[in-house]
């Protein structure tokens, strides 16, 4: 990038995907349902891999997961997996596959009980952004005491790829924690614009 602009360091180096991603997207609070699904599935999908590789196969996983529609999704049946299992523009793992599939039936049973998954899910952070003021990336956790009690609350429902790390990294994407670091020129933006 030429643009000289300071960004969190875990940017430096990476694509115009990533740049992207991190300078529009993460840290920004989510409250759509579909679209909470889709971090959650893009971070169980990351597990044991970089997130440079989730990216590149976004548009993948949306073209092939129904742009992540939680009722189609939630009845994909056999066929529909051994498909997705022969299809390089996703991650080929069965567990990882299964386990979107079997998170959407349950998002779908938390949206009868809460009216929706966004209602559900901030509640782990009492309906607001938790800012965070770090100034540089070792000081930044991979789990905190809100993600170890989603974590066990989505496990105690049966969602799967549920893990303390998953649910920080997915808290990071969806702006339940603003974890741009201080120098950045997102910190700012995301304090002002989203925490009224």
């Amino acid at each position: 990038m030429s643009d000289n602009k300071i960004r969190c360091e875990w940017v430096s180096g990476g694509n115009e995907l990533y740049y992207d991603y991190h300078d529009n997207e993460w840290g920004v609070p989510v409250h759509d349902d579909r679209l909470l699904f889709e971090f959650l599935t893009l971070e169980g999908a990351q597990a044991g891999l970089s997130w440079a590789i989730v990216l590149n196969k976004r548009e993948g996983y949306r073209e092939l997961f129904d742009n992540f529609d939680i009722e189609k999704v939630a009845q994909y049946n056999q066929a529909k997996i051994d498909e997705l299992l022969q299809n390089p523009a996703i991650i080929r793992n069965k567990s990882k596959i299964n386990s979107t599939i079997n998170n959407a039936r349950l998002i779908l049973e938390i949206q009868k009980e809460h009216g929706s998954f966004d209602a559900y899910i901030w509640r782990f952070v009492n309906g607001k952004t938790i800012q965070n003021k770090w100034k540089n990336i070792s000081e930044v956790p991979t789990s905190t005491s809100e993600s170890d009690a989603m974590s066990k609350a989505l496990k105690k429902q049966g969602f799967k790829f549920i893990g303390t790390t998953i649910c920080y990294a997915f808290m990071q994407a969806t702006g339940m924690v603003n974890d741009h670091s201080t120098d950045c020129f997102c910190y700012n933006s995301v304090t002002t614009q989203y925490n009224q």
